[in-house]
């Protein structure tokens, strides 16, 4: 039964990040994605928040919470990889600018396959990363994707507005039963780290990771949100191909897959309450805090 529920939580995975990227690709475009990323301030600001100062919070959190060192490791690998694919949903519901969204989680993966092969074995004496192995599911499950639907969208327009609709929910659908399987194959993870500080420390650390983006995002709203869930939100995938390579300590892996957790919780929760407090969809996305040609509707 276990195996039954590891192949569908792959799939779901797979599922959701393919038709998440296909369904961004064909609602934007180019020209949408790259504006906000025009600014050389907001994009040094989003560069410090993910590669200087969310490690720096990492490093000491491990400092002050007793983690065991397979622990400190995990946390110290969720804080070295951004750019994670879920980045699109969190802002669609906070009701942000898709387009920032989009363009954000692209910089930050593109920077997370050159960061990490520098940084990590710096900060974990010993650790070897081939920076192929992790651009490889990044770009084959993520960047080919939203290339597809970006072709789409600009040559086939007609097109891409019938399909979109239907990769959003299919997107979403796969989401749904990724969070239940998660939990359902995590449950004795979570219930391990009860009482040990590990989920605090999770917690804090996420918090503290979104506090730092937001508070960066400068002045327009839309960017605090987007720079906010995006500088919280770690990149899961690159940092278990790291675990997967590196390490034998169990506690790695499960620190991971709680953290997972753990984001998805919290983050959900604060872009929920970011989308209430939001105003309605306005035309333009990008830097003046508007949001583009694209409509979202709550799915």
């Amino acid at each position: 039964m276990a195996v039954v529920l590891e192949s569908l939580a792959t799939l779901s995975v797979l599922v959701f990040v393919v038709t998440s990227m296909l369904s961004m690709g064909l609602s934007l475009t180019v020209s949408q994605i790259l504006d906000p990323l025009r600014d050389a301030s907001l994009v040094a600001k989003a560069l410090v928040a993910n590669f200087v100062l969310i490690p720096t919070v990492a490093y000491a959190l491990v400092l002050v919470f007793p983690l065991s060192e397979g622990q400190s490791i995990g946390i110290i690998l969720l804080a070295t990889a951004a750019g994670a694919p879920f980045l699109p949903k969190l802002v669609e519901v906070a009701k942000g600018s898709i387009a920032f969204g989009v363009g954000l989680m692209v910089l930050l993966m593109v920077a997370t396959v050159v960061y990490v092969p520098l940084v990590l074995p710096l900060l974990l004496p010993g650790v070897q990363v081939n920076p192929l192995d992790i651009a490889s599911s990044l770009v084959v499950l993520m960047l080919i994707p939203l290339a597809i639907g970006l072709v789409v969208k600009a040559r086939y327009d007609g097109i891409a507005t019938s399909v979109e609709p239907v990769m959003s929910q299919t997107s979403t659908t796969a989401l749904v039963f990724l969070t239940v399987l998660m939990l359902v194959l995590n449950f004795d993870n979570l219930v391990s780290v009860v009482g040990t500080g590990v989920i605090l420390a999770l917690f804090v650390f996420v918090a503290v990771s979104f506090a730092v983006g937001y508070v960066l995002g400068g002045p327009v709203a839309d960017n605090k949100s987007v720079l906010g869930l995006g500088t919280g939100q770690r990149n899961i995938s690159a940092a278990l191909v790291v675990a997967a390579q590196n390490f034998q300590d169990p506690d790695v892996v499960t620190i991971l897959l709680v953290g997972a957790l753990v984001m998805l919780v919290v983050l959900m929760v604060a872009g929920g309450e970011l989308g209430r407090r939001s105003e309605a969809p306005s035309k333009t996305g990008g830097l003046t805090g508007e949001r583009g040609d694209q409509q979202v509707t709550p799915e």
